[in-house]
């Protein structure tokens, strides 16, 4: 245990060294002026200090401290704004994609130090992405209706992570938002709102399938992540929710800017349907409009920074000073957890990172310990105290009580170059080492004991230490002081439940294994995608061929046939990539089926550079069959350099297998065993993830798929 370097900030402190109050005080001022006292003592061969000795130095030190800025913690005026929570975010899109293929016990480990209460970040709050079939930042998510009379509530993994999440905190709250949509939604038009109604259906029928196959109760949903709201839609979806008895469910709008609430002012209706104004990568500021709607303001989407020490710090100023500069009461970071691969858009931004389960390594970093300096010592439905604020030479803090007796102090002292987040920008600012004096009024006057939890990020000799609980301060008369130095995390609380969770270390990091099989023969999948392959553009999916006379009866399935009402920027071409982003040489060996006749097209390729929403603009060695007999290599997803091309005998509705074989500068491919061309120099780029894809949103098979890497 460390100790706390506390004093009274009050004059009935100064008094002789036996007082009562002084001997009350955790690491006490007056035992530590006596020791040093009796130290230069000794040192000249002397006896022990006189009681006018010991009290001269007491009282200069005090006198030293007494200059500290005073923050009055009181709750006689009444109590500040509900807390809402601290959340996560898997989505938006794919983030978790990895984690469901972890072994266990590791996959486990990672759940509880995401969700377990008092162990880890222990999360107030999950939302999820309503899977759209679209490419949504690093990958598509698979959607719950494909057309109008197609309804499948086992698709994907957002339902085995809600449930995951319940296990742990059976008083988590659940969150979805669309960020795309399937085609149908748009009723002929590339836009969600031309027919509300059916949006509207598509979004409760989420909802509801989430209760009636899952047991999971939704408590808000939203409407489109980061796009244009529609006034007359949001009224829609309240009414329908409303109707077939999801009054419960919360409307937030819009997830982008405040700008809603502009409209919510003068349209009554809005007003009524939206119950949380959410607004994304605020910078810790609201709008005076959002504040004018009375309604609940939360940064329903931050962070979104490398989960290094300045991610970690970038997480410990915003959730103080998202309330303090903003009146946020919530705060929900993308993303939950990095489980995606890390060359990807915006690799390891999530609140720790899992993106091996071939290893079954993790990694456990700040933002999970920072998280649990709020999360393990408040819960939604405390409120915040009105006495709260910023530092006098730097930093934040807030404070929150249950109601009950119960509060908890944060405390940061964050300095700019070590707390910058990805967006928006980050003014210039100065925070300084500073003594702080707090005094307890109201009903926390005679709180006898607080416990002390400290982060302190170390930015030179890499020596951070997190989340550590140190010796109780015990205030005298309701005060107590800290020194703070910079870059630090404080928790003071009476709350005793607080806990640093540990597993044994999971097992070191490997690469990608560099010979790698999957046949597919999956009977009864536990999700409906197969391990590690992240799709891009489309949606892959195992699939049973009952169809099939021969060996093919478990495949893999490309199964959007229409372009969705898109977030990102969707090629046009689908593609799921898989593997190391480092490999150069590598054989790719696959079965495939082309299933749309004459216009029908399939791919294997190599070194693929890029994904996520810049998919479309992606480089690499492709290898093309199609339907019409015709093959052709490209260097590039489009397909508009075409290295070489020719007849190939393809045709719909047959199995062939292709082998694309890359090796330096040179590349071979191979159709059914034979070699269909040869010495096609690839210049560019150097390396790249292997894939599989199709010429366009139709069907296709693929099978025993194989990879050699060297």
């Amino acid at each position: 245990m460390n100790e706390v370097s506390v004093a009274s900030g009050t004059a009935e402190c100064l008094a002789p060294l036996d007082c009562d109050d002084c001997d009350q005080v955790t690491g006490s001022v007056a035992m530590d002026a006596a020791e040093r006292v009796g130290r230069v003592r000794r040192q000249r061969g002397q006896g022990l200090p006189s009681f006018h000795w010991a009290w001269t130095w007491l009282t200069l030190t005090l006198t030293a401290r007494i200059g500290a800025a005073v923050y009055v913690l009181d709750d006689k005026g009444g109590l500040g704004p509900q807390f809402d929570g601290i959340g996560g975010l898997s989505g938006g899109g794919a983030t978790s994609r990895l984690l469901v293929n972890y072994p266990e016990p590791y996959r486990s480990q990672i759940l509880d130090y995401l969700f377990k209460p008092n162990f880890g970040a222990s999360l107030h709050i999950l939302k999820v992405e309503i899977g759209g079939d679209a490419q949504t930042t690093d990958g598509t998510e698979p959607s719950h209706m494909r057309n109008e009379n197609d309804e499948n509530y086992s698709r994907g993994y957002e339902w085995w992570l809600m449930k995951e999440a319940k296990k742990r905190n059976p008083n988590i709250k659940l969150i979805g938002l669309p960020w795309a949509f399937p085609g149908w939604i748009g009723c002929g038009n590339d836009w969600p709102y031309t027919c509300p109604d059916k949006t509207a259906y598509y979004v409760a029928s989420w909802i509801h399938g989430a209760k009636l196959y899952h047991n999971l109760d939704i408590d808000y949903v939203g409407i489109w992540n980061e796009r244009a709201f529609d006034r007359k839609y949001i009224e829609v979806l309240r009414k329908s929710l409303d109707k077939v008895g999801l009054k419960n469910v919360g409307i937030i709008a819009a997830d982008g800017t405040w700008g809603i609430a502009s409209d919510m002012l003068v349209d009554p209706y809005l007003n009524d349907a939206v119950e949380v104004i959410g607004a994304h990568y605020p910078g810790t500021f609201s709008s005076s409009n959002a504040r004018k709607t009375r309604k609940k303001l939360w940064s329903s989407e931050d962070y979104s920074t490398v989960n290094d020490h300045v991610g970690g710090g970038c997480w410990a100023r915003i959730l103080n000073q998202n309330f303090v500069n903003g009146n946020m009461t919530s705060t929900i970071a993308w993303n939950l957890v990095a489980s995606y691969y890390k060359d990807l858009p915006f690799g390891q931004d999530g609140l720790m990172t899992a993106d091996e389960p071939w290893s079954g390594h993790y990694d456990v970093q700040s933002p999970i310990w920072i998280t649990a300096h709020t999360t393990q010592f408040t819960q939604p439905g405390w409120h915040y105290l009105k006495t709260v604020g910023h530092l006098q030479k730097g930093g934040s803090y807030v404070a929150l009580t249950d109601g009950k007796g119960n509060i908890t102090i944060i405390i940061e002292t964050m300095t700019r170059d070590h707390s910058i987040c990805i967006r928006p920008p980050l003014p210039p600012y100065d925070v300084f080492q500073q003594n702080v004096t707090f005094k307890l009024q109201g009903s926390f006057k005679n709180i006898e004991a607080l416990k002390v939890w400290h982060s302190k990020f170390d930015f030179v000799k890499n020596s951070s230490t997190f989340f550590n609980q140190m010796s109780e301060i015990k205030p005298i008369n309701g005060s107590f002081s800290l020194q703070l130095k910079l870059d630090e995390i404080y928790t003071m609380t009476t709350v005793n439940t607080g806990n640093r969770g540990s597993f044994p270390e999971p097992p070191p990091s490997t690469s990608f294994p560099k010979v790698y099989k999957d046949s597919f023969n999956v009977e009864s999948p536990p999700f409906s995608e197969a391990p590690n392959f992240a799709d891009q553009t489309g949606v892959f999916e195992y699939f049973i061929n009952y169809q099939d006379p021969g060996e093919h009866v478990f495949t893999l399935r490309q199964v959007i046939t229409q372009r969705p009402i898109t977030w990102g920027n969707d090629a046009d071409q689908t593609i799921s990539v898989i593997g190391d982003y480092k490999w150069r040489n590598l054989n790719i060996t696959c079965d495939i089926l082309i299933e749309t006749a004459n216009t029908g097209g399939v791919f294997i390729a190599g070194r693929v550079d890029k994904g996520g929403q810049v998919v479309r603009h992606a480089a690499g060695l492709f290898y093309w069959v199609f339907a019409d007999g015709r093959y052709k290599v490209t260097n590039d997803l489009p397909g508009k350099t075409v290295l070489a091309s020719g007849q190939s005998g393809t045709r719909a509705g047959k199995w062939h297998t292709l082998t694309l074989i890359i090796q330096d500068n040179l590349a071979f491919g191979l159709l059914n065993g034979y070699p269909l061309w040869k010495n096609v120099h690839v210049l560019q780029p150097q390396n790249g993830w292997a894939a599989i894809g199709t010429h366009s949103f139709e069907l296709a098979q693929f099978d025993n798929f194989h990879i050699e890497a060297s």
